[in-house]
């Protein structure tokens, strides 16, 4: 569709006297009327129809246009008005006229929209630069040609996004410095793992990033920080319409992705689907120098990844009241990974190491989707069921061998994951009258992940004997079944929603069918939020919500995550949900030419989650890596974000957040030399970090001609201090091109990424060694990507909803 459609409905602001005279039978309330269309005489439905004061400061009425085009907006006040009409991707119609007693009735006739000259008839047009839009309960960032050109992955482009950070080497994805928050791909969370995720998804499939940092009760309470949402781009108009995406990514070796969507609507039905494919080697290197025992850990990794992202689906529009809707994401990954580990003790050779690490791995995940709609006659009035499952299977084969100072011969790991969730909700919607609505719902989600692990190799004992590696099953379930409810009104300037969500909670987790852990618990999670707008130009917002952030699959998972000479990670199976109680504040200011948004937020977290660092008994030379539930603790930060167009040639987008935060965790270390070290010598330590973080982002576009455009991005991260490293500040700038050709269907760009290959992970530490490092990757990139545009039809969108998806209506909008 033309990027999105107008729901916004303007409620009215004034009222007048009664509609008739009971003496004369006069209509004493003014009545306009109207039927939009297109330049191709087809009607266009959910156009936004605004009434204002002769000045244009003031709203008056409003509403939006029926399936037909046509509308009719009752109780206008006897005085001078201008009527406009707008949809996205279309000139601004105005037009002025004048209620009088000898003239209550204005019947404006056909009004023929014209499209604006950016735009492509028939399909959906990605804009030349991102916008962010600030709504009552998210910030929503529509992701422009600036963006997609900026990597051939969602993973890539994540750092350009305010307040999000991804560390480029575990793939690991923070929102206001937090990694506790959720993905999701078109409002469904996913059972890929989330740094895989974002390297399958091509950022040309990506339509806008969701950013919901304070969820209300509708939403399900997972994720401290909140969640990050990433709609795909979904065609629904009429005739045969599709975009083509292809890019070449060249560092020290190429990375290739393409993507095609395409739609097809007749009559009743939309037909609609999606292609997109990451095809590439990728190289990383590092070294961790250890002072005390002067070792020095020098890695370099080879990864050689393919994936490919599907997406069909259906719409059959029974009738004006009733819509059923099918689709399924099918994803495939198949990556080949390579590591050497060299470990140089330089005053004593005789214990050097080299480890040889190679992985297969194939995954794949089904996600089928059924939704069925029904619209009562008035408007606004509803109920919807949607019914998701979601398969995931995972092999992967890792081989080990190992030269020099090793006990260990060489040996073979086998990690086999199959992971099921299925989730079913119904949701009722009902505006109680012109200012109220009401909401409420149940859902049910049941979760099961089996993870089998078989080793060819060796481990110690209780006794310290080397004995074979035994098999490890196992299992990890969770069902969960809510209920929620909502109530808002919105009452000339202000609005207001309360909420509150229940749920009952089931947990299990089996080792070699043994039942290790289980919990079960019922929480209630209540969510406010308060709007005031003084003018159009102003909004002030207020909301609270509770959250939990539940353990992820890595976190729980006893069968170890990675290991190397020196490090292993595995998981704990007996952590609990960590619970946050978070407060925000916004402020919007629109201006003629841009916006500008600025937050405020609090958390307080209870049995926070959190990395725990201890010296292996087997092998006090070696670290183990887990995480575990330590004290209550708080968090607050302050975020600014604007987009401006100064000229016409020159328009910039940026994003500015501090967070602070006191980190709790665990760590072990040895006292004096890990030579002649014992169990004895092993001291815990319960350490509090006190981190203040800042990030800084800015993106200029500079419009030479018509077609051509120059874009300009830098990103500053400052010095970020964690429970086991002091990270050294991080920053890039890129520069880059694009050219428009075929009266817009098609573009041309050519990116140059971290032009001064500044990026890398560099870190020190005092615990439970004395270290320092630093890893590296392809950051300093040349990116050439071509898209073009072809369709013949004219847009007219399914009005489906997206679970956890939804926009709330009333913040932050166009008008």
């Amino acid at each position: 569709m033309k990027k999105v459609i107008l729901l916004f409905v303007l409620f009215c602001v004034s009222t007048t006297q009664a509609n008739y005279d009971p003496t004369t039978k006069e209509l004493k309330e003014g009545v306009v009327t109207g039927r939009v269309i297109d330049q191709s005489e087809l009607p266009m439905a959910y156009a936004a129809i605004v009434i204002k004061s002769q000045d244009g400061t003031k709203t008056i009425s409003g509403g939006i246009t029926q399936e037909d085009g046509s509308f009719e907006l009752k109780s206008l006040p006897e005085e001078a008005l201008i009527v406009e009409v707008q949809f996205i991707g279309f000139q601004t119609y105005s037009q002025k006229i004048t209620i009088s007693k000898d003239q209550r009735k204005i019947e404006l006739g056909e009004i023929v929209m014209v499209e604006q000259a950016n735009e492509l008839s028939g399909v959906e047009v990605v804009g030349e630069r991102t916008t962010i839009e600030q709504k009552i309960d998210r910030k929503v960032i529509n992701i422009g040609k600036d963006l997609t050109t900026a990597g051939a992955t969602a993973s890539d482009i994540m750092n350009n996004i305010p307040s999000v950070n991804v560390d480029q080497q575990t793939g690991e994805l923070t929102l206001r410095g937090n990694a506790n928050v959720r993905v999701m791909v078109d409002g469904k969370l996913s059972n890929v793992p989330v740094a895989q995720l974002l390297r399958q998804i091509p950022s040309t499939s990506i339509k806008s990033i969701e950013l919901i940092t304070n969820p209300s009760a509708k939403y399900n309470p997972e994720g401290m920080s909140g969640i990050i949402n990433i709609v795909l781009h979904k065609n629904a108009n009429i005739g045969f319409n599709g975009t083509l995406n292809t890019g070449l990514t060249v560092g020290q070796e190429a990375k290739f992705n393409s993507s095609i969507d395409m739609n097809y609507r007749n009559g009743k039905f939309n037909l609609y689907g999606n292609f997109g494919n990451n095809i590439g080697k990728y190289v990383n290197d590092g070294f961790i120098y250890r002072d005390v025992e002067n070792s020095e850990q020098i890695f370099d990794f080879f990864d050689n990844n393919k994936s490919y992202l599907y997406k069909l689906g259906i719409d059959f529009f029974i009738n004006d009241g009733n819509t059923v809707s099918f689709f399924t994401n099918q994803n495939t990954y198949d990556g080949k990974f390579k590591g050497i580990t060299n470990v140089f003790y330089y005053d004593d050779a005789i214990q050097n190491t080299t480890q040889f690490f190679n992985s297969i791995q194939n995954n794949s995940s089904e996600q089928y989707n059924f939704d069925y709609k029904h619209l009562f006659k008035k408007e606004g009035h509803q109920i919807e069921l949607e019914v998701d499952l979601n398969r995931f299977t995972d092999d992967e084969d890792a081989d080990f061998r190992s030269t020099g100072a090793t006990l260990f011969p060489d040996y073979m790991d086998f990690v086999n994951t199959r992971r099921t969730q299925s989730i079913a909700n119904i949701d009722y919607v009902n505006p109680l009258d012109s200012i109220s609505k009401l909401e409420i719902g149940l859902e049910s989600r049941n979760f099961e992940t089996n993870v089998d692990y078989a080793s060819t190799g060796l481990s110690y004992n209780a006794n310290g004997m080397l004995v074979p590696t035994g098999n490890t099953k196992f299992v990890y379930g969770m069902d969960i079944y809510s209920a929620y409810a909502t109530f808002g009104q919105d009452y000339k300037k202000w609005s207001y929603q309360l909420g509150v969500r229940a749920e009952d909670v089931t947990v299990k987790a089996d080792t070699n069918n043994i039942s290790a852990f289980t919990d079960k618990y019922t929480r209630v999670y209540p969510s406010g939020f308060l709007t005031y707008s003084p003018t159009e130009k102003n909004q002030f917002q207020l909301s609270y919500s509770r959250r939990v952030d539940r353990p992820g699959l890595q976190q729980v998972n006893p069968i170890r995550e990675f290991s190397t000479p020196l490090i292993s990670s595995i998981g704990n199976p007996s952590l609990v949900p960590q619970f946050t109680n978070s407060y925000e504040t916004n402020y919007t200011r629109r201006f003629e030419n841009g916006s500008i948004t600025t937050g405020l937020f609090y958390r307080t977290i209870k049995e926070e989650i959190n990395r725990a660092v201890y010296v292996d008994r087997l092998d006090l030379n070696k670290l183990i890596l887990s995480y575990d539930n330590f004290e209550d603790t708080s968090a607050y930060g302050l975020e600014i974000s604007s987009n401006y167009k100064f000229t016409k040639w020159w328009s910039i987008n940026g994003s500015f957040d501090i967070y602070s935060q006191t980190q709790r965790g665990s760590t072990e270390r040895l006292e004096g030399s890990n030579s002649s070290a014992s169990l004895d010598d092993i001291v815990v330590e319960e350490v509090q970090v006190k981190n203040t973080a800042w990030n800084l982002r800015l993106n200029n576009s500079l419009k030479a001609t018509k077609n051509l455009t120059f874009q300009l991005f830098g990103y500053y991260r400052g010095e970020n201090q964690n429970i086991q490293f002091l990270v050294k500040p991080m920053y890039f700038l890129n520069a880059g091109a694009r050219y428009s050709f075929a009266q817009g269907k098609g573009t041309f760009s050519l990116n140059f990424n971290d032009v001064f290959n500044t990026m890398r992970f560099a870190f020190s530490a005092d615990r439970p060694f004395v270290q320092n490092g630093q890893f590296n990757w392809e950051s300093s990139t040349v990116f050439a990507g071509l898209s073009y545009m072809f369709g013949s039809g004219k847009n007219k969108a399914a009005q489906r909803k997206r679970r956890d998806d939804n926009t709330k209506q009333g913040g932050g909008g166009i008008l």
